[in-house]
């Protein structure tokens, strides 16, 4: 008699998730994403007015979520949000871009995307990691990178540098947390429509071009993430870590 294979589950009962970023744009997506699936989410981001509503509207579904006002940038709050609290699920989305020429770029551009977008992400890493390893849990980190982290990009010469960084960051990450069944990886997306990149679609040259570069003729919208988030999320991406699953449209194609 044959016996079938067992399809791997995609439910996260059980579970719980931190999300950052979590009140708009791509971060509300996976929140939402996650819930769906069955998390406990928590939703973190600065501010609580967008949060809150986002939370309301979430558990108003019959989702189970709340909310955590969290400054990424500010390395003691994150510590203080990650201490002793080994999340099953941690999504990074919290990001900064400042679009400009690199002749254009000061000194503190450069460090406002630096430290968001690889600084927080290194030690939201390595805290969520630690906090599961000492929990005896294994887990999933998944980072929200950009396909300006395996290509290059007008304007975008620091957010390049911090997305290429981070993604070597999650490859030595892998290799050393995978003894303990931690997995890391990142989402790399193409132009998403979200209030982070409307000022470069509202620019008709810009516009023109990504969209030429976007085999699939079309600029992304959050739903196109969710899916990938729920898949590193789950059980059904048991044996993939250290990778990046490029949600581009065929930008990277050639």
């Amino acid at each position: 008699m044959t016996t079938l294979p067992t399809p791997p589950s995609f439910s996260l009962v059980g579970k719980t998730a931190l999300v950052t970023g979590a009140s708009s744009g791509i971060g509300q997506g996976c929140a939402v994403a996650l819930a769906e699936a069955g998390a406990h989410v928590v939703c973190a981001a600065r501010g609580m007015g967008r949060l809150a509503a986002t939370v309301d509207e979430m558990t108003a579904r019959g989702w189970s979520a709340e909310a955590l006002q969290l400054d990424q940038g500010d390395l003691e709050q994150l510590a203080g949000a990650l201490d002793g609290r080994p999340f099953d699920i941690v999504v990074n989305s919290a990001g900064a871009a400042l679009p400009k020429p690199a002749f254009e770029t000061e000194p503190a551009d450069f460090d406002q995307v630096m430290n968001v977008n690889l600084r927080s992400a290194y030690f939201l890493s390595t805290w969520a990691a630690r906090a599961l390893k000492e929990a005896g849990k294994r887990g999933s980190i998944i980072h929200l990178s950009s396909q300006m982290g395996h290509v290059g990009g007008m304007d975008r010469t620091v957010y390049c540098a911090s997305k290429w960084g981070l993604e070597g960051m999650i490859k030595a990450m892998a290799i050393e947390w995978g003894p303990y069944d931690i997995r890391i990886n990142a989402i790399a997306p193409t132009f998403i429509r979200t209030p982070l990149s409307q000022v470069t679609l509202d620019r008709p040259d810009r516009a023109a071009w990504i969209r030429e570069k976007i085999k699939l003729g079309r600029v992304g919208e959050i739903e196109d993430i969710m899916g990938a988030a729920l898949y590193l999320a789950s059980d059904a991406s048991g044996l993939v870590t250290g990778t990046s699953l490029l949600v581009d449209g065929g930008w990277t194609a050639d």
